[in-house]
């Protein structure tokens, strides 16, 4: 077995007696991946707008790439951020932190969605 001080990063890997159920970390680790996953649907998304000819203009276009881009960057971000948080407060045996950073990506999100009902509706 490892010894925690080995481990990286180091703040979030307790000096303990006690290692914490392995269900949890591999649930947190699940959830990590789920944001990757979503992560790497954003940037898709932003490269989709590129490639396929949508009825759009070149501004909205790049606006809405850039929104999406932004998201997905924001997203990896947010992945490691929370996956590091949380596995340190399962190993203090610590409350799970709470996720009210996730508001601003449903924001940039609901910006995206937005731009294209009203491009879609107005043209």
């Amino acid at each position: 077995m490892t010894h925690p001080q080995t481990r990286w990063p180091k703040w979030v890997y307790v000096p303990s007696e006690d290692e914490p159920d392995y269900r949890f970390s591999f649930a947190n680790e699940r959830t990590f991946l789920a944001w990757i996953r979503t992560s790497l649907a954003l940037l898709a998304a932003a490269v989709a707008l590129d490639v396929v000819d949508l009825a759009l203009a070149d501004l909205v276009r790049k606006l809405l790439a850039g929104l999406l881009v932004g998201s997905g960057l924001f997203c990896s971000i947010i992945a490691w951020t929370r996956w590091a948080v949380s596995e340190r407060a399962i190993r203090r045996q610590e409350p799970l932190p709470p996720f009210g950073i996730a508001i601003i990506l449903s924001i940039g999100l609901l910006a995206a969605g937005s731009i294209v009902i009203v491009t879609v509706v107005t043209s």
